[in-house]
Parts: C-alpha cells; structure tokens; sequence
C-alpha cells in the first residue's frame, strides 16, 4: 500500500452497502495506484461500517472511514471532515453510488493543472442494471460496455457517448459539450490548497446543488473549469432520494445565488467556523 498517496479520493455514502461493495471494486480495478480512499459516512448504521471493515482486508489500497451521527442529510459537514483527513495535495471527488472506469483516477491525475479544477459527469443506470452489475463486471470492465449495456436492457441515447467515445473522440465531445464545467459532486477534483482556501463546503446546504456551490466560490477565487465528462467516467447506480425536498432546493438556490452575486469566496459555515 502507498501510504504517500498522490491522490486523495473522497467518496459518501449513507445506509448503502451493496451500492458502496460494487463502487470499492472499482477502485480495486483502477489503473492509476498511487491513491488513497476516504469514505465520508454520514451517519451510517453498523452493516456499512462492517462492509468497510470487510472491504479494508481484501483491497490494496488504504481505506479511511470517516463517520459522523445521523442527524439528518449533514453530507457537507462530513465531506469537511473527510477533507481534513486526506494526505494528499489533490482530491478527486465522487460517490459512494458511482462506480468509476479503470481509467477513472488516471485520466483526473494527468488533466491536473495549477489554477484548474476538473468537472466530470457520470452515465445513469437503471435500477435494474444497477442492481444486475456483479464484481466480475467491475473488474473487468465489462460493465462500461456499451454493447453489453445494450443487451441487457440499456435503450439507445446520444449519452452512450459518455461510455462509447475514446480518444480523439472524448477530448472533441469534452471540448464542444454546452454542458457547463461545474464541480459535481460524483465527479470533480482539484488541489486541496485551493479548496481549504475557500472553506471547503458550506455546511448549511442540503441535498440540491451544494456541490456546486463550492465551484461558485472556487471561481470567484480565480480558479478555472476543465471539462472532463467523456473521458472520466463513472456509472452512477440508481436509488430513492428521500432526503430531497422543495424547501431543501430553495434554500440552497437562494444561497447559491448570494454566492454569486456577492461573488463569495470564503464561506463562514464551512471547516472552519
């Protein structure tokens, strides 16, 4: 084990274990090694800490858990904590619902770039193929093929693209996309320097957009997007959102919105108070 990681992965989950098993063996798979995996748990019972111990024994990479009590959807305040705890100075960010392509942490290493973050995207599964995914699969990447995808069930769409296109093809599509660089919070990584210079999360954010609004403060701190969304790729496995609510979304609206118009660098509810 690298215990002078290069790259710090962060990943949460709650309450989801079959989700966080498959998502573990993705990175068991990855390419690029010289990495660590932080797991921001926010408030998970004792079958997920179970799983992770499980997990620990049989990877060859170091797991961190990093658990906090269930009060509710805090996903920003573990995200903080998980952040303080990773050695290395550039994080990529993900899911603990988002398994990533053996390419995944290799193609986030060598885009890197002083005054940059990454933005990435993820291909949504259904349930079905969510739940039809096996280790085997992962490991051997069978999964990412659109063709197998296909045949199991996965009707066509101009986002196969995400899965489809190498090369020179994914750096056109990341180059012409409309799709805004933001940073998403299944897919982005940066330098830890420049995310502790503006406070890391804003933990008064609940589910809807509080990834992004880290970006927003990154921007107004000087930082540029790159896009990656068709060459760092992660499939996303589907599940209920019973923590998303309309007051949740209008709240975080209109704190976004006073992030940009005050253009907002340093959040006061953020790592440190």
């Amino acid at each position: 084990m690298d215990h002078n990681p290069k790259i710090s992965v962060v990943i949460s989950t709650y309450n989801s274990e079959e989700w966080l098993t498959k998502v573990i063996w993705g990175y068991e798979a990855q390419e690029f090694r010289e990495f660590e995996l932080i797991i921001a748990d926010d408030g998970s019972g004792n079958a997920t800490r179970k799983c992770i111990t499980d997990l620990q024994a049989k990877v060859n990479f170091p797991v961190i858990h990093v658990w906090q009590e269930d009060h509710g959807f805090q996903k920003c305040r573990i995200l903080n904590r998980a952040l303080m705890v990773c050695s290395a100075d550039y994080i990529v960010m993900s899911d603990g619902d988002c398994i990533p392509r053996a390419d995944f942490l290799l193609e986030h290493f060598r885009k890197r770039k002083k005054g940059y973050f990454l933005s990435g995207g993820c291909f949504r599964l259904p349930l079905c193929l969510s739940e039809t995914i096996t280790k085997t699969e992962i490991i051997s990447g069978k999964c990412f093929d659109i063709k197998w995808l296909s045949n199991k069930g996965l009707p066509s769409s101009f986002k196969n693209n995400k899965l489809s296109a190498t090369g020179l093809k994914s750096r056109l599509l990341n180059t012409i996309t409309t799709t805004k660089a933001s940073w998403n919070g299944h897919n982005s990584s940066g330098w830890k320097k420049d995310i502790l210079a503006v406070n890391g999360f804003d933990e008064r954010m609940q589910y809807g957009g509080e990834d992004r609004e880290l970006g927003d403060r990154l921007a107004n701190y000087g930082l540029r997007s790159r896009q990656i969304r068709y060459s760092a790729i992660c499939l996303h496995l589907e599940h209920s959102r019973p923590y998303k609510t309309p007051e949740a979304i209008k709240q975080n609206r209109l704190i976004r919105k006073q992030t940009k118009e005050n253009r907002a660098v340093w959040t006061p509810y953020g790592i440190e108070k």
